[in-house]
């Protein structure tokens, strides 16, 4: 049974369809805007204008208003929207990179003033009335596109074949990030794997096997993008087409883990939409769908380097309900035979789900045994000493900053280890862990 829950007051988590026209009228009626949503409310707060403002973003959203503005016709208005959505992300990324200006002082390694931004071109484009007509379904396409090339999803350019003269001897890494949540909890919260994602997008890691070429996305942290198959939509491009891939997400305090299991359960913690879902992963073809999935990451290898200041785990634990059984038990090293699942190792909240969706597609691509692929859960991002009152703490702190750049660099070094290990055998089958 699928539980879902709203909290009362949430108010425009759906689209306003708009009218067609009939056959008869000479043009369509002005489109039906619709509300913001949750997350696009909290803009109004002190703290998101103050990220926007000290990055120099808090222009995006207005721009793109001006820019809609001057659409005559929903091609025109795609056009702009594929447009400012990818400029956006380019622009989060130059600004991670430390190309251009920084606009402000804000760090450059912050993922927030792309979170924030983003929601700026959203609300605008959720709420705007254009002089033409506009459908319900065309307005949740706009979004969606927006959606899509504003968190790098529309950006994955990954190298020729590594055999290929495009790109020889050139291995291709993919990797996902989170964007900030629990934002109701402390407003100024970032999330490191977003950051990751910005800092490693179109970069070169040198391993000691060579280069790998590393591209990256992000993910909203919504029950319904993954239960309409975003995950599914921007990975399967392009996992026939790497050489490794992992999901990231913020995880526990002072400690990386890398994911053994994963899990098919939604545990019902709120999203940013403040809506909870308690049920099975959704999933296409849901009579084949597996219980558990698991990486394919060289953890031992992983867990076995210096990669940084924190210490990395290969974490084997996960929530079952034992065949046979009624009640949840914790299996430290892992789940039995024909148990059900009620958490991976990355707990049942939308990190493990990243981890599910990408290794089962993975799996029904036929890569299980090729493509070494699965979940790095970072520490979580935390404030300075004197500074964790979100009430009245600054929104950065030194060492807030000095964390967030030492996680990132531990999932580049993560990255490099992973790339290195998984190089092919000398019988050319890749060096994947053995789960037997």
């Amino acid at each position: 049974m699928t539980h879902i829950r709203v909290r009362i007051g949430v108010l425009g988590l759906a689209l306003v369809a708009g009218l067609t026209a009939p056959a008869t009228a000479t043009a369509a009626p002005p489109a039906t805007a619709s509300a913001p949503t949750v997350e696009e409310l909290r803009l109004d707060g002190d703290v998101p204008r103050e990220i926007l403002r000290r990055s120099g973003f808090a222009s995006a959203g207005p721009a793109f208003a001006r820019g809609l503005g001057r659409a005559d016709s929903y091609r025109e208005a795609r056009r702009i929207v594929a447009r400012e959505g990818s400029a956006l992300w380019r622009r989060a990324v130059d600004r991670v990179q430390g190309r251009g200006p920084a606009r402000g002082d804000l760090s450059r390694d912050d993922d927030r003033p792309l979170y924030w931004a983003r929601l700026g071109m959203t609300r605008e484009l959720r709420t705007w009335e254009p002089g033409f007509g506009l459908t319900g379904r065309q307005r949740a396409a706009l979004l969606g596109e927006l959606e899509r090339a504003s968190r790098g999803q529309s950006d994955i350019r990954l190298p020729h074949d590594r055999h290929g003269e495009g790109g020889k001897g050139m291995k291709r890494v993919l990797l996902t990030g989170f964007d900030p949540f629990t934002l109701d909890r402390d407003i100024r919260i970032s999330n490191p794997s977003g950051a990751a994602a910005l800092a490693l997008d179109g970069t070169v890691i040198d391993t000691p096997d060579g280069p790998a070429r590393v591209e990256t996305a992000v993910f909203p942290v919504r029950w319904r993008d993954f239960a309409d198959g975003a995950v599914e939509r921007a990975l399967r491009p392009h996992l026939p087409r790497v050489d490794l891939f992992t999901t990231v997400s913020q995880g526990r305090v002072g400690r990386f883990d890398v994911e053994r299991t994963n899990g098919a359960w939604r545990g019902g913690f709120p999203d940013n939409e403040n809506v909870s879902r308690m049920e099975t992963v959704p999933v296409a073809e849901p009579a084949s769908q597996p219980q558990w999935t698991t990486t394919t990451l060289p953890y031992e290898a992983i867990t076995a380097a210096d990669t940084g200041r924190f210490p990395v785990y290969d974490n084997t634990s996960v929530t079952e309900i034992p065949a046979g059984g009624t009640e949840p038990v914790v299996r430290p090293e892992g789940p039995t035979p024909g148990s059900t699942a009620r958490a991976g190792g990355g707990g049942d909240y939308l990190s493990n789900e990243i981890a599910y969706r990408a290794t089962l597609l993975r799996d029904r691509l036929g890569l299980a045994a090729t493509l070494p692929g699965g979940h790095v859960h970072t520490p979580v991002l935390q404030f300075g000493a004197g500074n964790t009152d979100p009430a009245t703490g600054a929104v950065t702190d030194a060492a807030f900053v000095r964390n967030r750049l030492d996680i990132v660099a531990q999932v580049r070094a993560i990255v490099a280890v992973a790339v290195s290990a998984s190089e092919p055998d000398r019988s050319g089958r890749p060096g994947v862990p053995d789960r037997s």
